[in-house]
């Protein structure tokens, strides 16, 4: 019975971290995306190539930092790889669907 409910929380867990993986993926497309919208076309005035670019490291880096902190295997804290709707974590075997 125990073993049921870690499982349900596992699951749990990673459909948590699965959402925030998902809308950390929109805001950095949108980022990145708007950051070369406003090089071509300034609408809040002119801003350097540079500053755009500056940005646009920043957003990426956010994201990857971010990624290395949230995408893990709720079961054994390890890193679950690239795969968004991964089923089973390649390290412990937990179900995560």
């Amino acid at each position: 019975m125990i073993q049921k409910k870690d499982e349900q929380q596992i699951r749990h867990q990673f459909h948590v971290r699965q959402n925030r993986q998902i809308i950390a993926i929109t805001i950095a497309i949108f980022l990145v995306l708007l950051a070369a919208v406003l090089y071509k076309r300034p609408l809040f005035g002119e801003v350097s190539k540079g500053t755009l670019f500056g940005m646009q490291i920043m957003t990426v880096a956010a994201f990857l930092w971010f990624t290395a902190a949230n995408w893990k295997c709720p079961a054994c804290n390890k890193g679950l790889g690239s795969d968004i709707n991964r089923r089973v974590c390649r390290k412990c075997g937990a179900r995560l669907q």
